[in-house]
């Protein structure tokens, strides 16, 4: 939390007027022009705090009019209403007076960017301008002066193209960039150097006229409206020149390169007429005005849109509240902040807060009113400046300087102060339990405590009080931090530390070296004190003896931590082996590392939360948090292995600024040692009503409140500190000192993972509380075997049962869930099943906990399937609480309306009437229907049976009340079964036979029907009603027909229909049913009996039918010819399929003559060949092609036939038209790699006698080809080269023999005498000496009996 404090100036004479004010823009030095009725004007210059510059004071008969600082040196330019322009400069006061140019009233003063330019006018017309060097002084007289003629308004100038960064030119030179390296070598163009300083400007006077002055200082017209110029706005980045009369009438224009200006748009401002009107245009296109209303209102000219910020009475504004003048702070350290001031005395201020997700219309929203500043009086001016973001508020008496300051809180010993006001502090004592309220005499800059005092300093005065509120000491020091330590003040001053006694006598003096920089951090803990440096150095000093000793000696953390810009925080553990530090980087953002420096291996560690881990250590990604930077840290104030610290997203965060209070804050707890490096302990958000952290003094986190009345600061202090238990202490707050050391020994032996050291430090714990906070622990870090250890400790045996059932679930977050779940920690069951995306298990367990709108969008949005039950679910719950309204909702959405709704509203049936009617549902006009039929009202259940169309129930009812005209006329238009069925029943039950047979013809019960017609000789309807039903009723019929000897016709029809053909006929050859039978023969086909099939053309044959017969006999061919099959007559066969020329036979019979020794029978052959062809079956005769050459190769080594063979079974199977083209074409493609392949050997072969090398050379490339077996045999290839080598006599070069080796090692399961002749074989068992076996494992081809025969394609 942040508040204001306002520092009135020291005026040199209080009775002056002051009229205008302006700061300096890096300075922090004020200008403040007043009028007083003795003395005339007057000028001061005053620093943050007000005090007064008295070297600065400028005092002249004439009244100041205009005020402008040079935008970079201290150097003030003035304008008097005689003419006279003076520079004043500070500190020295030196001033020079311009050469009298002007004789009228000075109405504009105007530096140009850089300030080597000054433009002053007048009210007559005259524009001179100057010539200013680097050190802000004068350079001789004016470069230029204009006459206009009319009183000159404003004047702005235009800026320069920008130039080179000499900055970013050196770092990309000193990288390597060639050409940064150019434009700084004397052979590029010359460097330009950026920012430039724009010459241009635009001036404007009160007859609606814009001059331009180009860098020459020649001017022109640039434009003309229509009314006095009040305001000139130059836009940078759209190159837009906007132009505001007194009218309030905007225009803005384009400007072009050669000097014309064009108007795009011109609108007219709101405002309240007869009041003065502030203008400000912002960086960003927005035009903010005050006009004297109680709002501000702001055009968004970029966007094109316009809203108003207004004053809220429930901050403290009043009713009629005017806002008189606003001013704009961009500045990067402070975010966007409007500030306004009213008539009433108050500084409204608008922070800009954006959100991650808006959009640009929700621009309003995004300002946010906070607390006013009561300033007194009425606030006619405010104006931003300095770096410091000073803001300067004139209410036409006094001039007031208003600081930023953060609200500052320590804790220490149990005591805590938290500053309210900037004079107010809230003091708690958690040990007594007691609350002070503390005022001080001074605004307060920083607060530090001990067990006994409370010391307060505002950066010239440091005073010490007792916790009950009493003086002790008061001391002036200029020192801006101070920190305490038992009855010892530590305050700084250049290079050096004071150690002070409570009245602020220094008794010892820290001292620092030049290099080591100037002390600018102090923090204490325990009896160790850390110093941080402006130059980036610690030490840490032992407070425990008389003398403040050194822990440790001077560290530059510069030279361990790359792009350190400065040290923001340090912080050190109650022992002193660790210091945490907090810096800025080189460019002023803040780092995303907490840097840690181990004392005593002088070691720098750091834990990166930007990416969520640590440099060292053990890391936890389950528990971690990423693109966050830290804000604060604490170390625990007796645990030295404790460290805390706050986070926020890396977006929130700007330079040197904390986060707005509506920030995402995290708390992360870390373990820190040497042996284990960074260990994450704890994550979890801060709570919203909480304001900072303080400290962590286990089992406690101790925050900050956030004032919920900030109008009203004088709230109870009991209310400003609370403290919060640490996960691993909820419930244990009072523990004993053992208990909560063996908790933390617990907790951080499992954090590092080791279970027997942290079941060795709770061994002795009985407690239940204990082993169920350790169980709260397991859920955290997800150690279920440990969690059941402290269940059965606990004696919690249901929550053992249902984390023994929860272990079927596949997910790990799902079981530590459940766990969460019976230990009541809700929130980590919620977020355990989002991490796992077990919607159905969180929607169960929102239903179980009663959180049933979460339980509805977790279903709508994730668990559809179980949407219905859900919303089933939700009914039953609201019905049970006695919701029925909002119940009967949830009942229609989960579609079970129609059951449970009369159900819930039948002890209400006024209710449930009006539902039914409402609704027009069909089941539920059945529902009331029956429960007006159980209450005997026949009339109304029978309209509402009627409405439901339930026309059984109609029937029903109506036979019960004698209806039975009435039923059937339903029953017939309906055509319903069901109603038909009923009341067929009921005349069979009444004897109506009749009847009950049609209704049960229009029921489709037609076996009940047949029964009846059975029964009672009906002959004639059971025959129709036989044909309507099943195969079952039509047999049973059938029976009937036959056994009583008449209608034989009927039985023989039924037996035909039902299936049993054979049945039919015999019954029809029986009794001479000629037309029966012609009805039964039609339905036969080739599949049929060819018995039966026979008999049916006999039968023809004798009644002369001899077409019906030869339609049978065709049927019978196929079975004939498997008839055949079966015999085996191969002349019938081959008989019975020439004469039948059918392709079917043909096929069937060559399949059959394959089965035949067809080698040794050439005419078979030929037959093959012949009815394949004729059956037009080209593929079947390729691949008997394929057989032969098989056979040929196998059996007589015969390549020449083979490949002939082979040859035809390509040219068939090129002609065969399949379906299936891939197969086809695979098949074509081996063929012809086949013929390939025996015709090389072929060739080979026949080549043997004209050129053996050659013939050779083709056998030994044919072996290494891929897959040649079986297209040619390897022993065949080997046998003829073994065949060459022999009759060659090649036997001493063993080529011979090699072949030989290699034709049995590839063929070892084959006798090599096949392939090779016996004269060869004794030739190399007598050079060779070779024993070869005589045995032939391959059945012997006698010659005698060999047939050769030449295959003759047609």
């Amino acid at each position: 939390m942040a508040v204001y404090f306002d520092h009135r100036i020291e005026a040199p004479d209080s009775t002056n007027v002051p009229s205008q004010v302006t700061w300096h823009s890096a300075l922090p030095v004020l200008a403040v022009a007043s009028s007083s009725s003795t003395t005339g004007g007057n000028v001061d210059l005053y620093l943050q705090q007000g005090e007064s510059v008295d070297s600065c004071h400028l005092e002249r008969p004439h009244l100041p009019t205009a005020l402008r600082w040079h935008p970079v040196k201290p150097v003030l330019a003035l304008g008097w209403e005689d003419g006279a322009v003076v520079l004043l400069t500070h500190p020295s006061g030196d001033q020079t007076v311009l050469p009298s140019t002007h004789s009228a009233c000075i109405t504009l003063l105007e530096w140009s960017s850089s300030g080597s330019r000054l433009v002053t006018g007048d009210q007559a017309g005259a524009l001179a301008v100057w010539k200013v060097d680097a050190r802000g002084r004068l350079q001789g007289n004016h470069l230029v002066k204009h006459e206009y003629s009319k009183p000159l308004t404003c004047c702005i100038f235009r800026p320069a193209s920008p130039g080179d960064d000499v900055a970013m030119l050196a770092r990309a030179s000193v990288s390597g960039d060639e050409s940064a390296l150019d434009m700084f070598s004397w052979k590029g163009a010359p460097l330009k150097m950026g920012p430039q300083d724009g010459l241009a400007f635009y001036v404007s006077c009160t007859d609606g006229k814009v001059h331009s002055v180009d860098e020459h200082c020649k001017t022109s017209t640039l434009l003309s409206v229509e009314g006095a110029i009040k305001k000139l706005l130059y836009l940078d980045k759209r190159e837009v020149l906007a132009v505001i009369t007194d009218t309030l009438m905007l225009s803005q224009y384009t400007l072009g390169p050669e000097g014309g200006a064009q108007e795009f748009m011109k609108v007219k401002l709101s405002s309240k007429t007869g009041k003065n009107v502030d203008l400000f245009w912002t960086d960003t296109g927005l035009l903010i005005t005050a006009t004297g209303e109680q709002v501000v209102r702001l055009w968004d000219l970029d966007g094109d849109d316009n809203y108003v910020l207004s004053l809220n009475e429930n901050l403290g504004f009043e009713k009629g509240e005017m806002i008189n003048c606003v001013a704009y702070c961009a500045a990067k350290g402070s975010g966007l902040i409007l500030a306004a001031g009213t008539s009433h005395g108050r500084i409204a201020m608008w922070k800009m807060v954006v959100q991650p997700s808006a959009s640009r219309s929700d621009a309003k929203a995004q300002w946010q009113l906070q607390t006013p500043t009561e300033v007194d009086g009425n606030v006619i001016q405010l104006q931003w400046g300095s770096s410091l973001n000073l803001l300067a508020a004139n209410n036409s008496n006094t001039v007031r300087i208003l600081c930023e300051h953060v609200m500052s809180a320590h804790f220490s010993q149990q005591v805590a102060a938290l500053q309210l006001t900037p004079t107010q502090l809230s003091i708690t004592m958690f040990t007594s339990g007691e609350h002070l309220a503390l005022q001080a005499d001074m605004h307060v800059k920083g607060v530090c405590v001990t067990k006994d005092a409370v010391t307060v300093w505002s950066g010239k005065q440091v005073t010490v009080y007792e916790l009950s509120g009493a003086i002790l000491r008061s001391f002036p020091c200029d020192s801006s931090v101070v920190a305490a330590h038992d009855e010892n003040l530590y305050t700084v001053e250049p290079n050096r530390v004071q150690i002070r006694t409570p009245q602020g006598t220094v008794k010892q003096l820290l001292t620092f070296s030049k290099a080591e920089g100037n002390p600018v951090l102090l923090s204490v803990c325990q009896s160790y004190l850390v110093v941080g440096t402006d130059a980036a150095h610690i030490r840490v000093f032992d407070l425990s003896r008389r003398d403040a000793k050194a822990h440790c000696s001077a560290k530059n953390l510069a030279e361990r931590i790359s792009n350190l810009g400065a040290l923001k925080s340090v912080k050190c553990n109650a022992n002193g082996s660790q210091v945490s530090i907090l810096i800025s980087q080189v460019n002023g953002r803040p780092d995303h590392k907490v840097y840690f420096y181990d004392v005593e291996m002088d070691t720098v560690t750091h834990f990166d939360f930007f990416a969520g881990r640590p440099s060292s250590g053990i890391f936890q990604p389950e528990d971690s948090e990423s693109g966050r930077c830290p804000v604060s840290h604490v170390w625990d104030e007796s645990e030295p292995r404790l460290f805390v610290c706050e986070t926020v997203p890396i977006g929130c965060l700007t330079v040197s600024r904390l986060p707005p209070a509506q920030t995402d804050v995290s708390v992360v707890t870390l373990f820190c040692t040497q042996d284990h490096g960074l260990l994450l302990q704890d994550c979890y958000p801060k709570p919203s009503g909480l304001q900072a952290l303080l400290a962590l003094d286990v089992p406690y986190y101790y925050f900050s409140c956030k004032v919920r009345n900030e109008s009203s600061l004088c709230c109870s202090s009991s209310h400003m500190v609370s403290r919060r238990p640490l996960r691993d202490f909820v419930g244990l707050e009072d523990c004993d000192k053992a208990t909560r050391d063996a908790m933390l020994n617990f907790s951080f032996y499992l954090t590092i993972g080791d279970m027997d050291e942290a079941f060795k430090s709770i061994k002795l714990i009985k407690s239940k509380a204990v082993w169920e906070n350790m169980a709260r622990m397991c859920v955290k870090t997800r150690q279920l075997d440990v969690a059941r250890v402290c269940l059965g400790n606990m004696g919690n045996a249901g929550a053992a049962k249902a984390l023994k059932e929860a272990e079927t679930e596949p997910e790990p977050e799902a079981r530590v869930a459940m766990l969460a779940i019976q230990l009541g920690m809700l929130e980590d069951a919620d977020k355990l099943y989002k991490c796992c995306q077990r919607y159905d298990l969180l929607n169960t367990f929102y239903q179980a906990s009663g959180q049933w709108q979460r339980a509805l969008e977790t279903a709508e949005n994730h668990d559809r399937i179980h949407l219905r039950t859900t919303y089933y679910n939700y009914a039953k719950y609201l019905e049970s609480m006695d919701d029925k309204t909002l119940a009967i909702a949830y009942y229609e959405k989960s579609d079970t309306h129609r059951v449970e709704v009369p159900r819930m509203l039948q002890d209400d049936p006024s209710s449930l009437e009006i539902y039914v009617n409402k609704m027009k549902d069909k089941n539920i006009y059945k529902w009331w229907a029956q429960y007006l039929e159980s209450q005997s009202d026949m009339d109304s259940a029978m309209s509402f049976y009627e409405r439901a169309q339930d026309y059984l129930s109609l029937v029903r009812v109506h036979c019960y009340m004698g209806n039975i005209q009435k039923a059937s006329e339903i029953a017939n238009d309906t055509g319903d079964r069901a109603a038909s069925y009923h009341l067929a029943r009921h005349y069979e039950g009444h004897d109506d036979i009749k009847q009950a047979v049609h209704f049960y013809t229009r029921a489709q019960a037609y076996n009940n029907a047949i029964r009846l017609c059975k029964e009672t000789g009906l002959d004639d309807q059971l025959m129709n009603l036989a044909l309507l039903s099943n195969a079952e009723d039509m047999m049973e019929a059938a029976c009937y027909y036959e056994e009583k000897g008449t209608h034989m016709d009927r039985a023989v029809a039924l037996y035909h229909k039902a299936g049993y053909v054979s049945k039919a006929l015999e019954m029809a050859f029986a009794t001479q049913q000629f037309s029966a039978l012609q009805l039964i023969a039609e339905d036969l086909n080739e599949q049929s009996d060819p018995a039966l099939l026979a008999r049916c053309s006999d039968f023809f044959i004798t009644h002369s039918q001899y077409d019906k017969a030869v339609e049978r006999s065709l049927f019978m061919m196929p079975s004939a010819m498997r008839a055949l099959l079966k015999s085996g007559d191969t002349e019938k066969i081959i008989f019975f399929a020439s004469v039948s020329r059918q392709k079917e036979l043909f096929i069937m019979a060559a399949n059959y003559l394959q089965s035949l020794d067809w080698r040794k029978n050439p005419e078979i052959l030929k037959t093959i060949i012949g009815f394949y062809t004729k059956g037009k079956a080209p593929d079947l005769l390729a691949g008997f092609y394929e057989a032969c050459a098989q056979v040929e190769i196998d059996e007589y080594q015969n390549y020449e036939k083979a490949l002939d063979a082979l040859t035809e079974a390509f040219k068939c199977l090129s002609k065969a038209k399949d379906s299936s083209t891939g197969p086809q074409e695979i098949r074509l493609a081996d063929l012809k790699r086949r013929v390939t392949l025996v015709k090389k050997f072929v060739h080979a072969r026949r080549l043997y006698t004209e050129d053996a090398g050659e013939a050779v050379r083709l056998c030994e490339s044919l072996l290494e080809e891929p897959e040649l077996d079986p297209a040619v045999r390897i022993g065949d290839a080997f046998g003829f080269l073994v065949e060459h080598h022999c009759q060659q006599g090649n036997f001493k070069e063993v080529t011979a023999n090699c072949k030989m080796e290699e034709l049995q090692r590839l063929l070892p399961s084959q006798n090599i005498r096949y392939y090779i002749s016996q004269a060869s074989l004794q030739s190399l068992q007598k050079e060779m000496g070779l024993s070869l076996d005589c045995s032939d494992r391959r059945p012997s081809v006698q010659e005698e009996d060999e047939v050769e025969e030449d295959l003759t394609v047609s």
